[in-house]
């Protein structure tokens, strides 16, 4: 049985997860899940390098999955790299940020939110506004979700919700389409 281990910065990414294998073309007879969720960015970027290096059950995928916040993404993806690369296991390790916040994936599927707070036509009103377009350009995203809500949102049970009702395949987010074509290549090979 092949392992894949998700390094996140906060629970709600593991929420999301969660929902997100369950539309995920795979066997769980052939993948054992596991979640690593640190608390907060600080943590996942100091303790990153170890947790990879102490992991030794063979045949182990990582995913690392972190928020830019207002770091320069190839910056960040570099340094993250550099970490990976002294654990000796750079060669199963994806790592995947969203930019800026995981609150950007939820923007990207407008009519996801609107389902998981029953606010009616929500993807149709916002979705032609230039920052819906390419949600991964907004600068405060969980604010964004939070005002089109009406303060519903909330990071973990939102996670949760919202995600339920993502489509794989029809997402205006690139970092979360980049995060969906990465585990599918993962569990394909």
């Amino acid at each position: 049985m092949r392992t894949i281990v998700f390094l996140l910065e906060e629970l709600s990414a593991k929420e999301m997860l969660i929902n997100l294998f369950n539309k995920l073309n795979f066997s769980s007879e052939d993948f054992d899940i596991k979640f690593i969720v640190f608390e907060g960015k600080q943590d996942l970027d100091r303790n990153l390098e170890s947790k990879i290096k102490n992991f030794l059950v063979p045949d182990t995928f990582f995913i690392i999955l972190r928020d830019q916040d207002q770091s320069n993404c190839i910056n960040l993806k570099d340094r993250l790299r550099k970490k990976v690369n002294n654990t000796g296991k750079s060669e199963r390790v994806l790592i995947r940020i969203a930019c800026h916040e995981l609150e950007t994936f939820y923007l990207g599927d407008l009519q996801a939110v609107e389902n998981a707070y029953s606010i009616a036509n929500l993807a149709k009103t916002k979705s032609y506004k230039a920052k819906f377009r390419n949600p991964d350009n907004l600068l405060n995203p969980a604010r964004v979700l939070k005002s089109i809500t009406k303060e519903q949102y909330q990071k973990v049970i939102g996670s949760r919700k919202i995600s339920k009702y993502l489509n794989l395949e029809n997402n205006k987010s690139k970092s979360f389409n980049a995060l969906i074509n990465g585990i599918k290549k993962i569990i394909s090979t």
